[in-house]
């Protein structure tokens, strides 16, 4: 089975809570599951799959410890490496900005060799006016408003796991 490696940036905990549920479904071991200033250019090399999630802060920005991270993820060589995308927003507070931050992942590493898995979630059942991670009924990830709708966190989850393993 391919290795993976699950990166997350949170600033409440949220997002880490998700990657370390997500790592659990995907049996995925909790010394392969960091924080996004954690990240590294061997870190990336050592890792076959990179699970990459976000909470979204502001006006639809990545969380903080990405910065960086994205540096270090553009800097390495991410050809022939499946890359999925997960992140956390806030549908009615910020339902302008819905999960962007892993539209502006997506935006940031579509060019860098990387074949992406796990972006065909559909946008339906979801509540939100915008997002720069939807295109064309899809989430370029798995996003999840784990807020105001917890009850389906579990499910979606399940869902995108079970798309992952095809994948692999």
């Amino acid at each position: 089975m391919k290795k993976i490696g699950i990166f997350y940036g949170s600033s409440t905990g949220t997002c880490e809570d998700l990657a370390n549920r997500i790592a659990g479904k995907l049996g995925v071991p909790a010394a392969d599951v960091y924080s996004a200033d954690k990240l590294t250019v061997d870190k990336v090399k050592d890792y076959d799959v990179l699970i990459l999630g976000s909470s979204t802060w502001g006006d639809g920005d990545l969380q903080d410890d990405w910065y960086d991270g994205v540096k270090t993820l553009k800097s390495a060589d991410l050809s022939g490496k499946l890359v999925a995308l997960f992140g956390c927003g806030d549908s009615e507070s910020y339902g302008d900005t819905f999960c962007d931050a892993i539209g502006v992942l997506y935006e940031h590493l579509k060019n860098t060799g990387c074949t992406f898995i796990g972006n065909d979630v559909s946008t339906e059942g979801y509540s939100f006016s915008s997002s720069i991670a939807a295109t064309d009924g899809h989430f370029v990830g798995l996003a999840l408003d784990d807020v105001n709708e917890s009850d389906k966190t579990d499910q979606r989850i399940d869902a995108w796991v079970a798309g992952l393993k095809s994948s692999l």
